[in-house]
């Protein structure tokens, strides 16, 4: 796969769940950069309803780029999405696709992660693509101290099963699938919505609310942070190294982001304060974590839902919702040196500028109050 002039020599590329948050990031860095000869994108969303920026939208009206929309978890439309038609072969197939909701039920995740992820590697493997990137999850294990790629796995999330059960299915289909893992850490940037972005929603609902943001256990809780700009630079990155087949690749940034780092850049960007249960009242709410995290969500949805009246936001996508197995006390710290080697990350921390840029993206479009931010 180079990346040299004329137009064949660079690779026809898909890009699965090309809508959402990091597909969309990354269908802009590959046409941004002209790294592609074709690009299509394949999501159930279309464009138009998927809450793309202006400059999202541009690049995905790029005679480049091809709009495909498909169900994968069903084996016959996976099928069709990935036929390459009459144009040339895939040269890398990306699957950023799969089930991010909050709070939906085991067989929900299992469907919209595992199937669908084993629809694609055996499309895959059946056209002979050179590469699948398949993006996994961080949240392999909970340690406070970095984990690397072979350490030993224990998911702490059903996403994270589902994730680690993608990751055995594609191991048994080596050596006629040529893949390569990514597990991220928390990925944060323009287009989240899921990540990092319920925790700026809280800002602005406290801020709203007049009261101070207090947080379950404590500051030195582990959660380590990545831009979807690394994410993206180390799909492309890898994609493109006879190396990185067959092997798994944590990305993460240099800042080991805690629950505390990001609470101060919150706090900061909301001009609010802050405050932590600490571990023994945490340590109770554990035993019912799913009613805490019930009460917290009622608190929270229900001041977003009178920010939304008085800002006359009638259409955002956003929530301030978080899952309950992600208030527990689980770490999430990743050695990203594997990757290092290849590709450094080029945004090293979280900050209040790199954070408020999400929300004022969304401001843009009338999705957050920008009042909020003033």
């Amino acid at each position: 796969m180079s990346d040299s002039a004329g137009d064949n020599s660079k690779p026809r590329v898909v890009v699965l769940g090309g809508c959402g948050f990091i597909g969309r990031n990354l269908v802009e860095y590959l046409i941004s950069n002209d790294l592609v000869c074709g690009l299509r994108v394949v999501d159930k969303t279309p464009p138009q309803l998927a809450f793309l920026n202006p400059t999202h939208s541009k690049v995905f009206e790029d005679p480049r780029v091809e709009y495909k929309s498909a169900n994968l978890i069903n084996p016959t439309s996976c099928a069709a999405a990935l036929d390459p038609g009459d144009g040339l072969p895939w040269g890398l197939v990306v699957n950023c696709a799969g089930e991010t909701r909050v709070g939906q039920t085991e067989a929900v995740y299992a469907e919209g992660i595992l199937t669908l992820s084993c629809n694609v590697a055996k499309q895959c493997t059946k056209l002979n693509v050179p590469r699948l990137v398949e993006i996994s999850s961080g949240q392999m294990h909970s340690s406070d101290k970095p984990q690397k790629e072979d350490c030993s796995v224990d998911p702490w999330t059903v996403e994270g099963r589902m994730k680690c059960k993608v990751e055995q299915e594609l191991k048994s289909l080596e050596p006629e699938l040529n893949y390569t893992v990514i597990r991220p850490a928390i990925v944060y940037g323009i287009g989240d919505r899921r990540s990092l972005t319920p925790r700026l929603l809280y800002g602005g609902i406290y801020k709203h609310l007049g009261e101070t943001m207090k947080l379950l256990w404590t500051a030195d809780l582990k959660m380590n942070t990545v831009h979807v700009k690394d994410v993206c630079r180390a799909i492309w990155s890898l994609a493109n190294r006879p190396e990185a087949n067959g092997q798994v690749y944590n990305v993460v940034d240099e800042a080991n982001s805690s629950q505390g780092s990001l609470a101060e850049i919150v706090s900061d960007m909301f001009k609010i304060n802050h405050d932590y249960y600490g571990t023994a009242i945490s340590t109770l709410a554990k035993n019912d974590i799913a009613s805490v995290a019930e009460e917290a969500n009622d608190k929270h949805l229900t001041a977003w839902a009178d920010i939304c009246r008085k800002y006359s936001l009638e259409h955002t996508p956003l929530e301030p919702s978080a899952g309950a197995e992600l208030l527990l006390n689980k770490q999430l710290c990743l050695d990203g040196a594997k990757v290092a080697g290849i590709v450094r990350p080029e945004v090293p921390k979280p900050t209040v500028d790199n954070l408020r840029e999400v929300l004022e993206d969304y401001a843009s479009m009338n999705l957050f109050p920008k009042e909020l931010l003033l």
